[in-house]
């Protein structure tokens, strides 16, 4: 009979490791949306910021969309620059709001955007279906 080590070299051997695993996956959509595929990009900065400060760059996406689907609500207007004007009005209340701000103030508005969006979102979307963007 073989030591109970034995048995645990080979389980541990026949585990799939998550880095290979990983590395073997193939994105199968090529990122480019079939609404409004001219969207503006991300500012540079947003793209680039580390890791450990990656509330800052959800924050700033949760400002946007809360921004552009009230846009869409109180204009009636689903046209593409509205759905995805530039992120510049964003970034400024971001700026203007919150670069003082600690971590957890970044995730408590982060949450309140979230529930703002969350309930434009059926407005928005009955107005954006009927022109076919969303």
């Amino acid at each position: 009979m073989k030591p109970p080590r034995f048995l645990l070299v080979v389980v541990l051997g026949l585990a799939p490791c998550p880095a290979i695993a990983e590395r073997n996956l193939i994105p199968t959509m090529d990122g480019v949306s079939n609404i409004c595929p001219d969207r503006p990009e991300e500012p540079q900065w947003m793209q680039e910021i580390a890791l450990r400060d990656a509330y800052q760059r959800v924050l700033v996406q949760d400002i946007y969309r809360a921004q552009s689907l009230a846009r869409v609500v109180e204009t009636g207007d689903c046209a593409c620059q509205t759905l995805f004007p530039p992120w510049d009005a964003a970034v400024a209340d971001f700026n203007e709001q919150f670069t003082t701000s600690e971590r957890w103030e970044m995730l408590d508005a982060s949450s309140a955007y979230g529930r703002e969006a969350n309930a434009l979102r059926p407005q928005a979307m009955a107005i954006c279906e009927a022109v076919g963007n969303w």
